[in-house]
This record gives structure tokens, sequence and C-alpha cells, in this order.
């Protein structure tokens, strides 16, 4: 099955400690996965940012929810268990446990009311089933798309000089080239046999890669990657780079598997999301810093 958003893990794990017992919460979050018989990927998914488990965090905060209200708490570092309060929940036998059913006790209603002036926790999550770190994720996301999509128009109508000024800096900024100005030397410099330019592989010179970069309306075929190998070949040179502002046919993708020659293709999506990484063409507006409790920090003796 899919995922569970956070509220509809809040009755699982309520139950779960209905025990009484001590449970820990890695534990928890084991017994909670085969509870909704998740799969193995299912399991290891992972946030947009990468920087924790989707399933442990709606875990981690259907807990928290739960222990604001009053129904679960925390007896020592990783450990919980279910309250007074939350057997009482339970005796009622309720069939969903959610943010709305959380609203009659007086503890989350205070927590929910935090900080008035900086807005409470309260936010599209009341109509959502998102966590707020996804919530949060999938607003960057969508003004990262917003951006790219910008950005693709902005590369589609530029002046080649731009465009080819914008590779280089890319390239640079990603670890090749070796210097600019080596760099800007050999980008739009060559423009025979199907080759744009050439770029240092490392600081070093250790190896060439030759590159084609255009303003491409329509996707490319397959043909016009049979022409960059054919030039590769010409140079007896191993590996290449093909740069475009549309698309790659699936023809032209299937064609660099076959062959020995290492060519690697950039889309405009993919260009677009390497200028966003690599600060080519943007400037940053706003930083937002997202922290947790240092455990360990609290744990000291």
């Amino acid at each position: 099955m899919a995922i569970p958003d956070f509220q509809t893990i809040m009755l699982p794990f309520l139950k779960l400690t209905g025990d009484g017992q001590e449970h820990r919460y890695l534990e928890a979050i084991a017994n909670l996965a085969d509870i909704f018989e998740l799969t193995a990927d299912e399991r290891k998914a992972r946030l947009p940012s990468d920087v924790d488990e989707v399933f442990n965090n709606r875990v981690g905060w259907a807990k928290t929810f739960l222990k604001k209200a009053g129904l679960v708490e925390a007896t020592r570092r990783g450990y919980c268990k279910i309250t007074a309060r939350g057997r009482e929940v339970l005796k009622g036998n309720p069939k969903r446990i959610d943010m709305k059913f959380l609203e009659q006790f007086p503890d989350y209603r205070e927590w929910r009311a935090i900080k008035p002036k900086a807005k409470p926790i309260k936010t599209t999550l009341d109509s959502e089933v998102q966590t707020p770190e996804e919530a949060l994720e999938a607003a960057h996301q969508n003004l990262r798309e917003t951006l790219a999509n910008d950005l693709l128009q902005q590369l589609k109508t530029s002046p080649p000089a731009l465009f080819e000024k914008i590779v280089v800096e890319l390239l640079v900024k990603m670890g090749y080239g070796g210097s600019r100005k080596d760099a800007g030397q050999a980008i739009g410099k060559s423009g025979d046999e199907g080759i744009d330019g050439i770029i240092k592989e490392d600081k070093l010179g250790l190896d060439i890669i030759y590159i084609q970069a255009k303003r491409w309306k329509d996707a490319v075929g397959r043909v016009e990657l049979q022409k960059f190998a054919g030039a590769l070949d010409g140079k007896h040179a191993n590996k290449g780079i093909f740069i475009t502002t549309s698309e790659f046919h699936d023809t032209a993708r299937e064609f660099v598997k076959t062959i020995s020659k290492k060519i690697v293709l950039i889309n405009g999506d993919d260009l677009t999301q390497f200028m966003i990484d690599n600060g080519i063409g943007v400037t940053s507006v706003a930083t937002f810093e997202v922290k947790k409790i240092d455990s360990d920090y609290f744990a000291q003796e």
C-alpha cells in the first residue's frame, strides 16, 4: 500500500502503545511499517531533501501531535508510552484520530496557538496530508520548478554568444575546464565536424571533453548524435557532452547506450537544474534553515 499520511498514523501509533508499556521509538516505526504492510522501497523512500525517510518523518510528526494532545508521553530519550488520557481515548474506540479530533484537548489547542505573531503551526496541514517538512519542501519544489521554467525561456531567447558564456561558466563551476580563461577559449572556437568546443576534464588537462551546445527548438534525434559520435572519432576522443535547450528523442538516448564512447546528454531541464544548483544566472533572495532538537546535547552529564 502507499505510505500513509501522518494523521492516518496517529491511531495505529496510539494503539501500539495501548499496552501501557514503554516503547522504543525506532521499534515503533518498524512495527507500524509492518502494520501498514509497507514494501522495502516504501520503507526506504526519502524526502526530496534526503534528510530523512518519508515514513520515519511522518511517524515522528504523528507522535509529536499525540504528545502535544497529552495522549502519549516521553519517558526517556528515544522511548514513549501511552498516558491515562490516551487510554481513555482508546476506550472510546475512535475510528480515526487526526488534527480535528485532537482539538478537543486544551493542551493541543494551546500548542497550536503558540506564538500567534509568527503564525501558529496551523497551515495548509488542515486540508492537506503533509507533514511540515513535506509542505515546506513541496513549496520549495514549486518555486524551483517555476524558476527552472523561467531560466529555460531565457536561454532559448538569449544570443548565441551569451549561451556559450553560460555553458562555460556552468562547466567551470562544476569543476571542468581548468580556469575560466581556458574554458572560454575552448568553447565555441572549433566549430568543425559537429563539435562546438573542447574543455579540460580536470584542472591538469589530463583528458579533453568535446562539446556540442545548441539552442535547439525541436527534439534532438539519433542522426545528430551519430554525427557527434563521428566527430569524436575524427578527434580520437572518447568523451563528449551534448547540450540542448530542447529534449532528446528516445532513439538518441538509446544510441548513446550502444556505443563505446561516453556521451553525456543534457537537455533543457537538466541544464536549468544544473544552473540553479551551481548558482548560474540566479540569485538567492531568502534562506530558511530548518533545525531540530539536539538530543545528544541534552543527554550530557
